[in-house]
């Protein structure tokens, strides 16, 4: 205690030394392996080798998988999009209108966390399955063509994306909102202006920094995600995750995996960049959650 008085300076970097380390050791010490290997030729069984002439290895990935790219972006875009829409609502609502309740909402929000990750994506199989709850009442009724699928395409990917990742897009919004003194909106309509007017002059500018975590929460584990369009999607809907799996776990090819990954990084890296660029970044500093 005597040396942390006589040292006060060294607390900040005390505090912060557990953190750091164990992002050097889980982060950024495999992120350094995996660059090196990005850069490695040869295979599993004939031994590998390394030399930055295998920068190949980035321009074959990005060309041969490029559709991937585009579809995990499409569908993680538009996922991250749609929790926005429900979320935001969704948040304003437990924080302005909850009352006693809030507590018991937030749980209901949270509650998905309780079960695994796998098992709520299969129960999504059966709640979209040609036979399930939704589907089979409708077909016996005629009303659809028994023909008619929602499982196996985009829309049930992007459905489960949405629904697995909505809790992170809405608490970050809830904890915004929830900061916002009531009393400036009090004071923007004590000055005659209008609900909408004072939503979007000081709650939505406020709220602002939630709805860029929970953009970032939910955009890019999207990005990487395998689970849904593995399970809920068919060949023609895999993203870029279910390529990185499949080179590493089955075909063992480690430097074309490495590649695809650090291809990954780099550009949710660029997005993040731009999308805090285009909100502002000083406001978002100022208000952050």
């Amino acid at each position: 205690m005597r040396f942390l008085r006589q040292h006060r300076g060294l607390v900040p970097y005390l505090l912060l030394a557990p953190g750091i380390l164990w992002l050097l050791l889980f982060y950024v010490a495999p992120g350094i392996v995996m660059l090196g290997s990005s850069f490695w030729e040869g295979s599993l069984e004939r031994g590998y080798a390394f030399s930055l002439e295998n920068y190949t290895n980035y321009t074959n990935a990005l060309s041969r998988f490029q559709p991937h790219f585009v579809r995990s972006i499409e569908y993680a875009g538009i996922a991250t999009l749609l929790t926005l829409l429900i979320a935001y609502p969704l948040a304003y609502g437990i924080a302005f209108r909850g009352g006693r309740f809030k507590n018991l909402l937030l749980f209901m929000v949270i509650a998905p966390f309780f079960t695994s990750f796998l098992l709520r994506t299969i129960s999504w199989q059966i709640i979209l399955g040609d036979q399930g709850i939704v589907l089979g009442p409708i077909k016996e009724a005629g009303l659809l063509d028994n023909n008619f699928a929602i499982i196996s395409t985009p829309f049930a990917v992007i459905a489960g994306i949405t629904y697995n990742f909505l809790p992170f897009m809405t608490l970050p919004i809830y904890v915004s909102l929830e900061k916002i003194d009531i009393r400036l909106i009090e004071a923007a309509q004590d000055l005659y202006a209008s609900r909408s007017n004072a939503f979007r002059r000081i709650t939505l500018p406020l709220s602002l920094p939630g709805v860029f975590a929970g953009s970032l929460l939910t955009f890019i584990p999207a990005m990487g995600d395998f689970v849904n369009a593995e399970l809920l999607g068919n060949p023609q809907t895999t993203m870029i995750g279910n390529v990185i799996q499949n080179q590493f776990l089955t075909q063992n090819n480690y430097p074309t995996a490495s590649a695809i990954s650090f291809l990954l990084m780099a550009g949710i890296l660029i997005a993040v960049a731009v999308y805090a660029r285009l909100l502002g970044t000083e406001e978002l500093t100022s208000g952050g959650v």
